[in-house]
């Protein structure tokens, strides 16, 4: 039988003897919502634990806004969000000139023009003025205050003196955080590289059981670095699997976002019986496999599913190569996997820390990652490269034999697989 993955902008393909049933892991099918524009006008009239936006604007009356963004690894429907955000700064009377928009970069690198246009469109980029945040540039940095767990918070000037704050995003699973979205646009997406450092620094911890996302450390940090820079409304989407906005939620910081989360949830979180021998997945197509940094997600997923000593194969097309700087050099040490665990438990590293995660499967699977990586810069991940999808998936077939079991998942960024006990 024949089975499809998404790869960059195409799909690849690949066949499997009729003989091997693989446990094919979808997400849940919502409807994609008719009229999101409407949806979106209409949240943003009776949103979630904050009044109608219209009547905040026009209580603060504010000089200066801050639409916080994502960049352009995250697919966001600004055509969606923007259009009744702006209609309403028109009803009040905010003129383009007062709004700014800050790209929510954490530690990725920044934006170009051009990336720009393609990820917010020529209409955007010419009427306001957008600025990439660095976490490392002191001189756009402020401290805000001290968080429960004692750490200085240090967090971009601009979203701490606007008037007005409002964040746009996506909510979807992610390996240690929970979920996207919602709390994520201040930490990581606006907070200095040493704070990044020290929230992500407990995934170590989280990897290997993540807790439910209301017990999760690392998101309810995030949640306290939020109520902290004082958002005043989010605007978050949840998407399908084909990007369509399945539902909008609008308001209150960490209201609204946790109604997306319970969406997101039920379509994305997978249950399954048994672990399986080989699975199969891809990092689901552009943007989500535009490099190797933002795949990993896909390689992560499947690893929930796959048995240790068993085979995992990731088609992520990666044509912008690693993604981050710290983590291409750490991955270029060519440590064994296991070391590189342990030096990352016991000294941190931002950015090794995604080192880390392919390590971490490396250590206990065979990987095989189907790119636009050679074989040389393949192995520096510990995996294999198959000049073609079809070659890894004959690869495990030999190795493990016509009985073994499989595991299919088309949307391997997107579908977390939970065992049900």
């Amino acid at each position: 039988m024949q089975y499809e993955l998404a790869y960059g902008r195409s799909c690849l393909h690949f066949t499997l003897p009729d003989s091997i049933k693989p446990t094919t892991m979808l997400s849940g099918r919502r409807e994609k919502l008719q009229d999101p524009l409407g949806q979106t006008r209409e949240m943003l009239k009776n949103p979630v634990g904050t009044p109608p936006l219209l009547d905040m604007l026009r209580a603060k009356k504010p000089r200066k806004v801050v639409i916080v963004v994502n960049d352009i690894t995250r697919p966001t429907p600004y055509g969606i969000l923007f259009p009744p955000l702006l209609e309403m700064f028109a009803e009040v009377g905010i003129k383009d000139e007062q709004v700014t928009l800050v790209i929510a970069l954490g530690i990725h690198d920044p934006h170009t023009e051009k990336q720009n246009l393609e990820v917010y469109g020529e209409e955007i980029v010419r009427r306001f003025k957008i600025i990439n945040h660095d976490g490392t540039d002191q001189s756009n940095l402020t401290k805000l205050g001290t968080l429960k767990s004692g750490y200085d918070f240090i967090v971009n000037r601009m979203v701490v003196e606007a008037d007005f704050l409002i964040t746009l995003g996506v909510v979807m699973p992610h390996y240690f955080a929970g979920y996207s979205g919602g709390r994520k646009s201040i930490l990581p997406g606006l907070a200095s590289k040493e704070i990044v450092k020290k929230n992500h620094a407990r995934m170590v911890e989280l990897m290997d059981s993540l807790p439910h996302i209301d017990k999760n450390p690392v998101s309810n940090e995030m949640i306290e670095a939020a109520r902290q820079v004082g958002v005043d409304f989010i605007l978050n989407v949840v998407t399908n699997s084909a990007k369509e906005v399945v539902y909008v939620a609008g308001g209150d910081v960490h209201a609204a976002w946790r109604k997306a989360v319970d969406v997101s949830a039920y379509m994305y979180e997978a249950p399954f019986d048994n672990f399986v021998d080989v699975t199969v997945t891809c990092a689901s197509g552009r943007p989500r496999d535009i490099n190797v940094y933002q795949a990993q997600k896909g390689l992560d997923h499947a690893d929930r599913i796959t048995r240790p000593g068993g085979t995992i194969i990731v088609a992520a097309e990666c044509t912008e190569s690693w993604g981050e700087a710290i983590f291409e050099e750490w991955i270029r040490r060519r440590w064994e996997p296991t070391k590189v665990t342990r030096e990352i438990r016991a000294n941190f590293v931002l950015g090794a820390h995604k080192a880390f995660a392919f390590a971490k499967v490396a250590a206990e699977k065979e990987v095989y990652w189907i790119s636009a990586l050679t074989t040389d810069e393949t192995s520096l991940l510990w995996a294999k490269k198959a000049a073609t999808l079809q070659e890894a998936v004959d690869a495990a077939l030999e190795k493990h034999g016509t009985s073994a079991s499989w595991a299919y998942l088309p949307e391997g960024s997107l579908v977390l697989p939970v065992p049900r006990h």
